[in-house]
């Protein structure tokens, strides 16, 4: 049953929704028998806020052909991106690297479902509302941080990285950054003040997994994509950019990175996963870049 304190609130629209769809991706592959991700508390992001739009958050026999594209969309390329993000941090883990930043956090649960080295501290920024719709829902569902887990509750577009460093991080540290499903929804000169403001934070040793989209224009004028995402209740145009920008790989070698980039479809292949044709069309030509200083 929904929670009526959740109804109708911000994670049921604009970009509070893109982060629920990306929840209900998670769950749905957690949930096939090919999964290859492990999320127990996806599922209940969608339940309680019980979007106008149903989500999917099962693997079910689909009624038409518009379901089969939409949730095979919402799992085969999410549980394909999400698996190598924790693979990401679980190699940073090992390698030493103790503090962690995972910008535009919305509902990742990455510090409750995965097993972090002691020491670890972890840092969420987003906005306060998104944070606390999550934390209302991870309490009522007893989860644990396995970590030192710490919220920054902050808009991207304030001054994030004074609020990141209020809440004890060390800029002397080796960070491993995450930017999941963020670029997109940042203007070119907002992409390049993100990448100024990391790169200028990340001691020596430090490592950036980025998901690097590609052919959004394309993307959007697709007829399939946009009957998906009606179908979810979000229009992306109003929401991401196609802007011109610099490509972030390129501009972090220029600065003594070392940059490695994965494309999705050969990602997923490497996990025993063929995506589906729609979603190789489109998601599945994204770059799941690690940069290492």
């Amino acid at each position: 049953m929904a929670d009526s304190r959740f109804e109708q609130w911000d994670v049921v629209s604009s970009v509070g929704l893109t982060a629920l769809i990306v929840a209900a991706g998670r769950a749905v592959d957690t949930h096939r028998p090919d999964g290859l991700i492990s999320d127990p508390y996806a599922e209940a992001f969608v339940r309680v806020a019980n979007p106008a739009q149903p989500l999917a958050t099962r693997p079910t026999e689909p009624a038409d052909d518009t379901e089969d594209e939409l949730w095979q969309m919402m799992s085969g390329y999410m549980g394909t991106r999400t698996r190598f993000f924790d693979e990401f941090f679980a190699g940073a883990g090992e390698r030493g690297i103790r503090q962690v930043v995972v910008l535009a956090a919305g509902l990742d649960t990455r510090a409750q479902r995965l097993d972090w080295p002691a020491g670890t501290t972890l840092f969420e920024v987003d906005q306060d509302a998104m944070i606390e719709f999550k934390d209302a829902v991870l309490d009522e569902e007893g989860a644990t941080a396995h970590c030192d887990r710490r919220t920054v509750r902050v808009d991207l577009r304030d001054d994030w990285p004074a609020a990141l460093e209020a809440a004890g991080f060390d800029r002397a540290l080796p960070t491993a950054w995450l930017t999941e499903g963020l670029l997109p929804y940042l203007p070119a000169e907002a992409q390049t003040a993100l990448v100024d403001a990391i790169d200028e934070r990340s001691a020596p040793g430090s490592e950036w997994a980025i998901e690097d989209f590609t052919n959004l224009g394309q993307q959007l004028s697709d007829p399939s994509f946009r009957r998906i995402a009606g179908r979810m209740g979000v229009d992306m145009g109003e929401l991401i950019h196609t802007d011109t920008r610099p490509d972030v790989a390129a501009t972090l070698r220029s600065r003594g990175w070392e940059t490695d980039a994965y494309q999705a479809i050969e990602v997923a292949k490497s996990y025993g996963r063929t995506l589906d044709p729609l979603t190789q069309r489109l998601n599945g030509q994204s770059s799941l870049v690690v940069a290492h200083r």
